[in-house]
């Protein structure tokens, strides 16, 4: 007991020797943030621009006055330069209020092709924060659960040693992508050339002799899914599925038109035991919540910057953690990619990256991506982990002056419509 008093005497002795100041700090100094006022928003297009809104590359930097300037992906010159000018002149730091003043200002809710543009300048604020603290913007998001995230290759694993030039069967493709590390073979749902007649209820058949297939190749231990592609009404996806359910896919993708999921997606869960995904097209959480809410959906395909960003991702995540759904987001360009790492790190939930970089330079981003044996890792560089060089892209838009400002604020301090 005396010798107790006696520690306890000397730990509270060494409290009252440290400044109560320091008591107070937080433990790594690049905690504090500065003052930072946005000044400028330049819009690049990359080498490759892909044309696809959905899957937009345009890069998009943002600057401020202390010399920190984020990077972001996605959106199109004209959207982008209207959720630009809400920025210029505020706070970075201030995410969550920017989010929600580009998304309510310019008359109407955005639909998703502003919600994507909205999500690329979400995506340069994030990093921002990462670069000003110091810290991977997975830490920002109350720290990482997964030390790299599981991936399957849209292009297919690298060809076997000596078969360049062979046409491989669907088996060997699913063998090859097992050995080359990646958790799950991926295939197309019956494809054929581009142009020709797709007969769905041809197209069945050919699914359910694939599917043995791929379960051949992948072995019994590995994993293989399709992509439906939204090519099916809701009939012929139930008897597709009815057809794969005894080679245990890991899932189904897009079994039905967007524009219809809503109504089939419910019925189609009711009606067989594959596990099911759907939403490379959503936008925002408001595309798709009740599918979630009433697990009408075991995984959802919603991605960056798509869905408007980390601000938003990260809301959605808490709803798929909420009700047992999985996230399996959807590929736009590398940027986002890299950004999809720093959100899924920190999400509890199962996670299956889309990932088609395996292998692949990107000459304007020294720093990007950090991906081995079919996994995506995770890293600590600051911000979204990205080192950009804009000398090798070409600038199509700049903004530096503030635009419209159509909200109100409550007596709370909360944003509203004008």
């Amino acid at each position: 007991m005396v010798n107790a008093m006696k520690n306890r005497r000397a730990f509270l002795k060494s409290l009252a020797a440290v400044p109560a100041a320091a008591l107070l700090r937080p433990r790594r100094a690049e905690a504090a943030l500065p003052k930072l006022k946005i000044t400028r928003v330049r819009i690049h297009k990359p080498p490759q621009l892909n044309e696809l809104f959905n899957q937009s590359n345009m890069v998009v930097t943002v600057e401020t006055d202390g010399g920190i300037t984020g990077v972001g992906e996605g959106g199109a010159k004209d959207t982008l330069e209207q959720c630009a000018g809400t920025l210029i002149g505020k706070n970075p730091f201030r995410i969550e209020e920017l989010w929600q003043e580009m998304y309510m200002a310019w008359f109407y809710p955005p639909g998703r092709e502003k919600i994507h543009a909205l999500g690329a300048l979400d995506l340069a604020l994030w990093d921002i924060k990462g670069k000003a603290l110091g810290l991977p913007v997975h830490d920002l998001l109350n720290g990482a659960v997964r030390e790299h995230c599981e991936c399957y290759a849209t292009g297919g694993a690298p060809r076997p040693p000596g078969a360049a030039n062979q046409r491989l069967s669907l088996r060997e493709r699913a063998r090859a992508a097992m050995e080359a590390g990646y958790r799950v073979f991926r295939m197309g749902a019956g494809d054929t050339a581009t142009g020709a007649k797709f007969n769905t209820r041809e197209r069945v058949h050919q699914i359910a002799r694939d599917s043995k297939e791929a379960r051949e190749g992948v072995g019994p231990d590995g994993d293989w899914m399709i992509d439906l592609h939204q090519r099916f009404d809701l009939s012929d996806a139930i008897r597709a599925c009815r057809f794969m359910e005894e080679f245990e896919p890991y899932l189904v993708e897009d079994p039905t038109r967007d524009e219809q999921a809503r109504d089939d997606l419910p019925k189609l869960r009711q009606l067989t035991s594959c596990p099911l995904a759907h939403g490379e097209e959503w936008g925002q959480r408001w595309d798709f919540h009740k599918l979630v809410e009433n697990h009408d959906i075991d995984y959802i395909r919603a991605t960056l910057p798509n869905v408007g960003g980390i601000t938003e991702m990260m809301k959605i995540a808490a709803m798929c953690e909420t009700h047992a759904v999985g996230i399996v987001p959807h590929f736009t360009g590398p940027i986002a990619t890299a950004a999809l790492v720093n959100c899924m790190s920190a999400f509890s939930g199962p996670v299956l990256m889309e990932f088609n970089y395996g292998g692949r330079t990107i000459d304007y981003l020294p720093q990007c991506l950090d991906f081995k044996n079919g996994k995506a890792y995770r890293n600590e560089r600051p911000g979204l982990g990205v080192t950009l060089e804009p000398k090798l892209l070409t600038q199509i838009g700049e903004v530096t002056k503030p635009g419209r400002s159509n909200v109100y604020y409550r007596p709370d301090g909360s944003l509203t419509h004008w």
